[in-house]
């Protein structure tokens, strides 16, 4: 059984970084592409740093990729290395000063560094640091303002190191140090850097190009780029990248907990992670769903986008027709990530809107990936019977969300959740469906192919393979495994 320590609940956040080391490239628009392609992941904010051999230059701001960046912007930032990062917070406020790349100064020379994750020791980091440069010294509080993501902290610590240490000296001495699940990115003037957390909760992963390397949270920002996927960056494992070529070690062992949810939605249905693509991967939860939780209807429906590939699943396995019912605004982003419930609830009704046409009259089996706070499917519902369905049986590709995530993604409390403490009928009552039904954990991870104890689960079965904070394990009641 893990030690616990006192800390409080942690900022929570899901985000995109790359990273791209291309000598004779435009590292500028290489990753304004990359980050295009790490939309979905992060949409309050973009930035990216450059360097050009001799300077770094940090450019962000909040808004989307498209907003933040254009052409005279990105001419303005010369390089052939950079990383990019795009974010969006929960808890943690949503303010410039929080937007990433953060730059810092280390003996004198730039640092600029991206993260994907959420640390959850960052009590004992604090105290670290503050036994490093003092009651005085910089040490990135939580509860400021300008700095309420655990990657202020990161960065600190890296700067506080001594001045005659290289950056890949300063990073085996940090990383050891950090507990939770980090997919990080950093720069120096003349060399790009990756690590990822011993438990690989986050996905990252390394790519070729012609004349130089990519790092990126997600197979498809290397497809967008043309870099030729190379593998996964290891659990515990350092990159570092320069004119010298790529070299790698290990700060601690592996222990793969790999994120069960970004197969289920998080992750793009063209990404690959840990060797399986997501696409197939969710057509076969549909299946898995359809045998296990069958439905009388008429017609299949998704919720596009991340349902869709369940919804072909499931009705393939069924027999009942699939049907596009509902049309989404491309322009609208995603529901789930936005910072506030009352964008969640005016946001279903911008995004999706009924084929009056296709459902009037019909029994129907809607397949969602998953059943967060309920929300969106209560709206969705509504929208479907005012619009004339005889019938609404819902069909979700993943089991109840039953506890808070502490690893980087927005379930910040298990208040929130609408699962907890309901049967699957009394939800259904409280969203308005006629049935419902889940994919169960074991179907979903025989879906997923991968054995179950290189998975983190814990959101559907409250089982945290990290450590978490002390006060929230406390008041969860949640037993926390060996890592």
């Amino acid at each position: 059984m893990m030690t616990c320590h006192e800390a409080e609940d942690v900022p929570h956040e899901e985000c995109g970084v790359f990273g791209v080391y291309a000598p004779g490239e435009v590292a500028s628009k290489l990753t304004y592409y990359g980050m295009f392609a790490l939309q979905h992941r992060g949409q309050e904010s973009a930035g990216m740093a450059v360097s050009d051999g001799n300077r770094i230059m940090v450019f962000k701001d909040m808004g989307l990729v498209s907003q933040v960046f254009n052409e005279p912007t990105l001419n303005s930032l010369p390089g052939s290395l950079a990383i990019g990062h795009t974010r969006y917070s929960t808890t943690g406020a949503s303010v410039w000063q929080n937007a990433q790349p953060l730059f810092r100064s280390i003996g004198g020379r730039g640092f600029a560094i991206a993260h994907n994750g959420n640390l959850t020791n960052t009590d004992d980091l604090e105290a670290l640091l503050i036994a490093r440069v003092g009651a005085q010294g910089e040490v990135p509080r939580k509860q400021s303002m300008d700095s309420t993501n655990d990657t202020a902290l990161v960065a600190a610590m890296m700067a506080s190191w001594d001045e005659g240490q290289g950056v890949e000296q300063i990073a085996m001495e940090v990383l050891p140090q950090l507990v939770g699940a980090f997919s990080l990115v950093f720069m120096s003037e003349n060399s790009l850097y990756a690590a990822r957390d011993p438990q690989g909760v986050r996905p990252l992963v390394l790519g070729r190009l012609e004349r130089g390397w990519v790092v990126a949270s997600e197979t498809a920002a290397l497809d967008i780029v043309g870099a030729t996927f190379v593998r996964e960056v290891e659990p515990g494992e350092f990159i570092a990248i320069d004119a010298g070529g790529l070299r790698s070690r290990f700060f601690a062992e592996a222990r793969p907990k790999g994120c069960l949810f970004e197969y289920v939605y998080l992750a793009r249905p063209d990404t690959r992670i840990a060797g399986r693509a997501v696409q197939p991967t969710r057509f076969q939860i549909g299946r898995r769903l359809a045998i296990e939780s069958p439905a009388d209807g008429d017609l299949v429906i998704p919720v596009p986008d991340s349902g869709t590939p369940a919804a072909l699943g499931y009705a393939r396995e069924s027999g009942i027709p699939y049907a596009m019912g509902l049309v989404k605004n491309a322009y609208v982003g995603r529901t789930f990530i936005q910072p506030t419930q009352t964008i969640r609830q005016l946001g279903i009704r911008l995004k999706l809107n009924p084929l009056r046409e296709v459902i009037e009259g019909q029994r129907l089996v809607v397949v969602d990936d998953s059943i967060v706070r309920g929300n969106t499917q209560r709206a969705l519902i509504r929208m479907l019977r005012e619009a004339g369905a005889a019938e609404v049986h819902v069909r979700i590709s993943s089991p109840p969300v039953e506890w808070p995530c502490f690893y980087g993604i927005d379930f910040a409390t298990r208040a929130e959740l609408i699962a907890p403490g309901l049967t699957t009928d009394e939800i259904a009552k409280a969203i308005g469906a006629d049935s419902l039904g889940y994919v169960s954990l074991d179907g979903l991870i025989d879906s997923v192919g991968l054995p179950a104890d290189a998975l983190c689960s814990a959101c559907f079965d409250g089982r945290y393979p990290i450590r978490i904070p002390c006060s929230a394990a406390a008041r969860l009641g949640v037993p926390q495994e060996a890592s």
